[in-house]
């Protein structure tokens, strides 16, 4: 602890859902971190996170190098956490995931400063779907430029402030359908924000191999739909889980992309048609959560502890017989 007060990390996106967990991390393990975020004025949730000073937000955006170049002057190391779902303006996949995450890398090269990516599992250069296209290139990026780079790939993650498991709650409330896109047989494996927070923590602790990939999920395989029935099992309601063919979902999307937090895009659609799980070579080689010695927590164990407000009175302990 008394080294790491002397160590400055700059964490891109850091404001964000898995940002404020990483942040909290870095925080109890004693680092300075400086928080670099294209709305500091709305940063101020982090300050609580760390002791009076540890804390600092400062403005930056990866869609302008000399951002990018000063939020990185002095950090003993980079982690960048920018990444979006959908795009909105200016702010593409192609500027934030792919060119944004190869400046960063330069610039932590060029200080040298250690550099943590967070990618995703499914980045693939060839993917139809754009999200997964640019995550790609992202990661080519910071590997040309940063060799030594270390790259977290996660599945879906789950958490407080999720933007999966929140919102199918919320349309739960009031909607006595949920659309299960091709199905509902994509496979993922949750992983829990607290855990991923930690494996970028180990990352900037210098106890994972440089130049090495990540895949972090957690301990359960489950499907679209099985996501879905745990979540209506904690909130306590039944809704009808009807089929919808990847190709009605494509033209809904065609027309929800263009609304205010788009309910869904046609790249999420083509997203969909791919399992989110972490790979057996991944498994094989120990470059996963249980390779890092971090237990991962279930989805169960966590999902009633934030789903709490969207409940019907006493309905998930009544399920369980507590």
């Amino acid at each position: 602890m008394s080294n790491n007060n002397q160590k400055l990390i700059t964490v891109f996106g850091g404001s964000g859902f898995i940002g404020r967990h990483v942040v909290r991390e870095l925080a109890a393990k004693g680092y300075r971190i400086r928080v670099a975020c294209r709305r500091p004025d709305l940063a101020g949730h982090l300050q609580p996170l760390g002791n009076v000073g540890q804390i600092h937000c400062m403005q930056a955006n990866l869609r302008y190098r000399w951002s990018v170049d000063r939020a990185v002057e002095g950090a003993d190391c980079v982690v960048n956490l920018v990444g979006i779902l959908a795009e909105s303006g200016k702010q593409s996949f192609d500027s934030l995931q792919a060119r944004g995450a190869g400046w960063v890398a330069e610039a932590a090269s060029a200080n040298g400063a250690k550099m943590v990516q967070m990618s995703a599992i499914g980045a693939d250069s060839d993917s139809a779907a754009d999200y997964a296209r640019t995550k790609a290139e992202g990661e080519a990026l910071v590997r040309a430029a940063a060799p030594d780079a270390i790259i977290l790939r996660p599945s879906i993650v789950f958490g407080p402030e999720d933007e999966f498991f929140n919102r199918f709650a919320a349309m739960a409330r009031i909607s006595p359908v949920l659309p299960m896109i091709g199905g509902g047989e994509t496979k993922f494996q949750p992983v829990y924000v607290g855990d991923v927070a930690k494996a970028v923590a180990k990352a900037v602790e210098g106890e994972l191999e440089p130049g090495s990939t990540w895949e972090l999920g957690g301990p359960e395989t489950l499907s679209f739909k099985e996501c879905m029935e745990r979540m209506l099992e904690v909130v306590g309601r039944q809704r009808l889980l009807a089929s919808m063919p990847f190709a009605i979902a494509n033209m809904i999307g065609q027309f929800a992309q263009y609304l205010p937090n788009a309910p869904i895009t046609p790249d999420q659609v083509e997203m969909m048609k791919t399992d989110n799980v972490v790979s057996q070579s991944a498994v094989d080689a120990g470059k996963t959560l249980a390779g890092m010695d971090i237990a991962a927590a279930p989805l169960m164990s966590i999902l009633p502890r934030y789903l709490v407000r969207f409940r019907k009175h006493g309905q998930f302990e009544a399920n369980r017989g507590l």
